[in-house]
């Protein structure tokens, strides 16, 4: 009998898992029965029960699966030792991982995954996704020199210091509600930011901040540069909002940065967006990119030589297998560039800035 029921969860789980991955191979029909539809809610609600909690409900839940695991692994090794496995054993287990990958996998589509598979936000702006130049990033470049340098004067200026954690989120959240009055679809409310628990561990693992879309929390490493923060808090709503692909996620983090009055979100999304338009004229003019990095002020240099430090100062050799891991999620997700689609953003950015004629 209890074989049986655990063969009918088997083939239960497997046609849910089958259904989903057919599912997401239509975007038009995930944009419009799970993107519009099921997903806004169930955020919304996930972000209603969790979001008032202070500390982050996902990382201890991560924390205590981590720690289930390696009991559960230590187990196995010391039945193994002893000599007290036994081939029903190993079955019953094989089939207890199965479904443990079945649910975690039905379970996060279903809560979030399932957002990789839309159109995506070009579609909704009507722009034009075309081939860039080395003359678009050249002007791209200009631009967002600019913008840095402006934006980092008017701090210098005002002199107020950077905003506490709380306030930090507030202003983010401020940002979405100014932003949300040019595109309704990018309205936020309730609110679920967190500092990560773990934001220790990610300054050696490289991550800014991170979305658990199993409780629809943001998590914003808060021991980076300060500076970092407001484009990854903004960068890490945009997730929330169910754009899941990283390059999207970076250019609906810049509308609401850009669209606020919020000169330190200004600064902090400009500086980054140039980081990476910057690479990308490097790999095509190494001498232009150099030259346009050359033109930022010293207080901004200043900040990214923090910047570099910090980097440098938690290079470890875990790190780059990380970052292969994360680049193979990411490429089992519709991003093939792996990690380098952050700076995919550009190809946004250029094609906004064509459409609009500001930047």
């Amino acid at each position: 009998m209890k074989a049986k029921k655990s063969l009918l969860l088997t083939l239960v789980l497997v046609v849910l898992a089958l259904l989903i991955h057919l599912f997401s191979l239509h975007p038009s029909l995930v944009e419009r029965f799970y993107t519009n539809g099921i997903y806004p809610p169930v955020s919304r609600v996930l972000r209603y029960l969790l979001g008032w909690i202070p500390f982050s409900v996902g990382d201890i839940i991560y924390a205590g699966l981590v720690f289930w695991l390696l009991n559960k692994l230590a187990r196995v090794i010391r039945m193994a030792w002893r000599r007290e496995l036994s081939w029903a054993g190993f079955f019953n287990g094989l089939r207890y991982a199965l479904h443990s990958v079945l649910i975690v996998y039905i379970s996060f589509n279903l809560l979030w995954g399932l957002n990789y598979n839309q159109p995506g936000i070009a579609g909704k702006l009507n722009l034009r996704m075309e081939k860039y130049s080395a003359a678009d990033l050249k002007e791209l470049n200009a631009l967002l020199v600019d913008k840095v340098n402006r934006s980092k004067q008017v701090l210098l200026a005002k002199n107020d210091g950077y905003p506490s954690k709380a306030e930090l989120f507030g202003r983010v959240n401020k940002a979405y509600a100014q932003v949300q009055e040019h595109y309704p679809f990018l309205a936020y409310q309730p609110m679920s930011l967190k500092p990560s628990i773990w934001s220790w561990l990610g300054n050696y693992m490289g991550f800014t901040g991170y979305y658990n879309p199993f409780t629809a929390e943001a998590q914003v490493n808060t021991l980076v540069p300060k500076f970092l923060q407001p484009y990854t808090t903004s960068h890490e709503v945009a997730h929330q909002l169910g754009y899941a692909k990283e390059r999207e996620a970076n250019f609906v983090g810049y509308l609401a940065a850009s669209a606020s009055t919020d000169t330190l979100l200004h600064y902090s999304v400009y500086l980054d967006l140039f980081m990476y338009s910057n690479r990308n004229l490097f790999d095509t003019d190494s001498a232009a990119a150099k030259q346009f990095r050359k033109q930022l002020i010293p207080a901004v240099q200043s900040d990214l030589k923090e910047w570099r430090n910090f980097y440098l100062r938690h290079r470890n050799p875990i790190e780059p297998v990380w970052r292969w891991v994360y680049g193979v999620y990411l490429r089992r997700n519709q991003q093939p560039q792996g990690v380098l689609s952050y700076d995919e953003v550009t190809g946004f950015l250029i094609a906004f800035y064509k459409k609009t004629g500001r930047i």
